[in-house]
């Protein structure tokens, strides 16, 4: 019998202090060291019977055990003797003398008898004990324990004292949800509960009158409870969001912040409510690249009601966040100019062609290999790049900080995720200076008094396309015109003349040519005249 208490007789009240302390101290953790020691009281099954065997009590046919306290003569004299000593889940036949059971004065039947009961002993306590706890496991890092008010989630195993299980909660997938000093739980748990840590499992045995009585529940009346706890999670209905193991990049230039108007943090677009509103809290003041860890109680995250079969109701929810980026639908482009040539005469605008070093940031070295060109203004790079590179000298290299609605945006693009913040480290290798939406070729001296004249080489009236390129070869290479960046001399001559040809028998009158300034204001005439 692995038996830690053996049921006591009736032990006298004790006055003296000395006499009352060395007493309780001999009886160990099991009773209070401020209260009067009197005797045990017991709860077994029996069967009673005479000497031949017959029955004639049991306590298996009424359907409930006993229940008796020891010392105080409310038991027979030779069951109080015959119970001293047991252990429970002990069973014992005690043979009971006439004189130490009813004796000469007790029911017809039981006159000077001798008594056979076969006791099983269910449970046994004592005024005086106490909740008795033992740690099993514990965390190393224990930072919080439970204290009243505070909200626990527990899984347990429970059964009564002879080992009977009652409840199991630990392999349920259920926890246990209750406030803790607050008459939510019989007094004994809330008792054993104190100062568990999250992780930790603890033994509890809790004595009947810090249980359920004399009443019992789905628990025999005066039943010692035994429970295996193992603590989930604890927060308090006061708590705040917590933040723990904050890394904070050295380049942090811009923090998030609330909204000018709507007094609220959200997901990515602030005022919209996105996420639980512990998270909301959580990414307040976050810079790009930081590290945190957020702990949410439930009334900042999911609540009693939880979230599906994820998470479960009254959770404490821990995140481990990295800051990827953010940004705010107002943002602009950000231009940081990390290297200007001194001299800087030409400057690319709209239409302009560049061929430049691209990388997105952060990133190696510039690849010059493998130039990217740009026409700007021409829809052929994103919004925000294209207004990033506008103004740039040969030479010059910028940090271009593109904000999502200006870049690849919710949907993003191959190798870039959705509402991704790009930053482009760029430096302007070269850039051809481009013409006007709808041209292909640009006069930049004055055009020739007569250019059909100009034109026709030979002087036989018509202009063929060999002499037609001849002539755009020759503006272009003194400088008087440009063609179209990204297009071949070739293209442009063979669209141009096309577009002059009108009759299209390969060459150009004098009453064909127009220059394309002349053909938009006379559309525009028309226009004006129809109007």
């Amino acid at each position: 019998c692995s038996c830690k208490k053996r049921v006591r007789s009736f032990l006298p009240k004790l006055h003296g202090i000395n006499e009352k302390a060395e007493t309780l101290k001999a009886l160990g953790p099991l009773y209070g060291s401020e209260r009067d020691v009197v005797g045990d009281y017991v709860r077994y099954h029996y069967n009673a019977t005479f000497i031949d065997g017959k029955t004639f009590d049991s306590s298996h046919q009424r359907g409930a055990a006993k229940v008796g306290l020891l010392g105080e003569g409310r038991l027979i004299a030779g069951i109080d003797k015959g119970l001293q000593g047991m252990c429970v889940n002990e069973r014992r036949t005690i043979t009971i003398p006439p004189h130490l059971a009813y004796g000469s004065t007790g029911a017809v039947g039981l006159l000077n008898t001798t008594l056979v009961f076969d006791i099983h002993l269910l449970d046994l306590w004592n005024k005086a004990d106490l909740v008795i706890t033992k740690t099993i496991t514990t965390p190393k890092d224990c930072k919080r324990s439970v204290m009243r008010t505070d909200f626990v989630r527990y899984h347990f195993n429970g059964t009564l004292l002879d080992g009977t299980l009652f409840r199991i909660q630990v392999n349920s997938g259920l926890t246990q949800n209750s406030l803790v000093g607050e008459g939510w739980l019989v007094k004994g748990m809330d008792e054993g509960l104190l100062g568990m840590c999250v992780g930790e499992i603890r033994n509890i045995v809790i004595p009947p009158f810090k249980a359920y009585g004399e009443k019992g529940s789905e628990i025999p009346p005066q039943a010692t409870l035994v429970y295996d706890v193992l603590l989930v999670d604890i927060h308090n209905p006061k708590d705040n969001v917590t933040i723990e193991d904050q890394v904070v990049s050295e380049s942090c230039t811009r923090r998030s912040v609330l909204p000018p108007e709507e007094q609220h943090i959200h997901n990515t677009y602030i005022g919209m409510g996105y996420v639980i509103s512990g998270m909301d809290q959580a990414l307040l003041g976050v810079c790009t690249g930081e590290r945190r860890r957020v702990i949410i109680p439930p009334h900042l995250a999911y609540g009693e009601q939880g979230a599906g079969d994820i998470i479960p109701p009254s959770a404490v929810l821990v995140f481990d966040l990295h800051i990827i980026d953010f940004h705010n639908p107002s943002d602009t482009v950000d231009i940081q100019i990390t290297y200007r040539p001194e001299v800087c005469n030409d400057t690319t605008a709209v239409n302009d062609l560049g061929p430049l070093s691209l990388q997105l940031h952060p990133g190696g070295r510039h690849d010059y290999e493998n130039l990217q060109d740009a026409v700007l203004g021409a829809d052929k790079v994103i919004d925000g790049l294209d207004e990033g590179l506008r103004g740039m000298c040969v030479g010059e290299k910028r940090l271009v900080t593109v904000p999502p609605h200006l870049g690849h945006g919710e949907k993003g693009a191959t190798g870039v995720p959705s509402s991704a913040v790009l930053v482009f480290d760029i430096e302007l290798v070269s850039f051809e200076k481009g013409v006007p939406p709808g041209y292909l070729f640009v006069w930049l001296m004055d055009t020739p008094e007569n250019l059909f004249e100009a034109l026709d080489i030979n002087k036989n009236q018509e202009v063929s396309q060999e002499e037609f390129g001849e002539f755009i070869k020759l503006q272009v290479a003194e400088g008087k015109g440009r063609i179209k960046p990204g297009l071949t001399m070739e293209q442009v001559v063979t669209d141009m003349f096309q577009n002059q040809d009108r009759n299209k028998d390969g060459v150009i009158t004098a009453n064909e040519l127009k220059l394309k300034v002349d053909e938009d204001k006379e559309r525009e005439q028309l226009r004006h005249e129809e109007l």
